[in-house]
């Protein structure tokens, strides 16, 4: 399953994700909650997310959701089931809409201490690199040879580290190759991979490579993350 936090907090949308005191039960009582097609629609999103059975295109599009719930271009309703949905399971796991790139995915809450034994540190970097470029300087992709100027200019056998460190945030879904009209290697970032930072985490990391502490509008102002969430501003 794909991971979603590099830290056990994280809000997107502090009104949709308020964590249940009985996360479990409710687990159990989604028949309560959603009718049968949209629980089994949600099963379907849960393993089309999954990184151990399927090896790319992660998660399903929107226009795959609505069929399956028997919706058509419906945002109400569309939206009113990730959110009853997100009501119901965000202590441990959340459904991702990701308008730019057409995937709906379930990702999953891990602990710090489980995230970072997840990923290596050398691809935790490569990750937040992709993040900054793709996110908020807004590239389309990233180049392999921007990469290897980054981090592999320094380091014996560089080509290959780097590879092995791309191969795995493939695997967990986090990124994909891009295909362009030039021989150059391209990856660009899933939904996953783009949803992948906790709020928090952002926030330290600015906060360490400013050698100051930040309060929210500045970090959202450095991240740009209001061009993902535009609700942000609002809560």
């Amino acid at each position: 399953m794909s991971e979603l936090n590099m830290n056990e907090t994280n809000s997107n949308e502090t009104n949709i994700n308020e964590p249940n005191i009985n996360p479990l039960h409710v687990m159990q009582s989604l028949k309560g909650i959603l009718s049968e097609r949209e629980e089994m629609t949600f099963m379907n999103i849960l393993f089309s997310s999954s990184a151990t059975i399927r090896a790319g295109n992660f998660g399903l599009s929107r226009k795959e959701v609505e069929k399956q719930l028997h919706i058509s271009e419906q945002n109400d309703q569309f939206f009113s089931f990730i959110q009853r949905v997100n009501q119901a399971v965000s202590r441990y796991f959340q459904i991702v809409y990701d308008e730019r790139r057409d995937q709906v995915v379930v990702m999953m809450r891990v602990p710090a201490r489980t995230a970072r034994s997840t990923l290596s540190k050398e691809s935790l970097a490569i990750l937040l690199f992709m993040f900054y470029q793709q996110e908020v300087l807004q590239h389309e992709f990233t180049l392999f040879d921007q990469l290897l100027s980054a981090f592999g200019h320094e380091t014996t056998k560089a080509n290959q580290r780097l590879l092995l460190n791309i191969d795995q945030l493939r695997k967990i879904g986090a990124l994909e190759e891009y295909e362009t009209n030039s021989p150059e290697k391209a990856y660009q970032l899933t939904a996953i991979g783009a949803h992948m930072f906790s709020d928090s985490f952002l926030r330290r990391t600015v906060e360490f490579s400013q050698s100051n502490q930040l309060n929210k509008e500045e970090v959202l102002k450095f991240f740009k993350r209001y061009n993902l969430y535009t609700e942000e501003g609002e809560e």
